[in-house]
């Protein structure tokens, strides 16, 4: 499960929910498992397609989950700070800043097939 030859599978899987509205928590956090052990191999990308198919599954702990897999120095780059900062708006039940702010951050949405429905729910 966390041998790096699987990364390049696992980081098409991601790629897979996030096309086809599916989510798997085991094989995301396996992901970020990989990263942890192997820091070269972080893809930004990946990582927000993660978190963004995490926060679709609010309330439940996954996002949160996610978010502490990811290194400090990680967390601080674009995009992924803005999807933390999303992240914590819906946390706190800040709806109508969180619809606002996804507004302004639509690029991040990019290649995430049915985001906004997911969340609604």
């Amino acid at each position: 499960r966390y041998n790096p030859e699987n990364l390049a599978t696992l980081e098409r899987y991601v790629e897979t929910q996030a096309k086809e509205n599916a989510y798997d928590l085991e094989a995301n956090l396996a992901v970020l498992k990989l990263y942890q052990f192997n820091p070269a191999f972080f893809q930004t990308g990946v990582t927000a397609q993660i978190l963004l198919k995490a926060l679709t599954n609010l309330p439940h702990t996954d996002f949160t989950l996610c978010k502490c897999m990811i290194d400090q120095a990680h967390q601080e780059e674009r995009p992924i700070r803005q999807i933390l900062y999303l992240g914590e708006l819906l946390e706190t039940c800040h709806f109508q800043s969180f619809w606002q702010a996804l507004d302004e951050n639509m690029e991040l949405l990019e290649g995430i097939t049915g985001f906004e429905d997911s969340v609604r729910k």
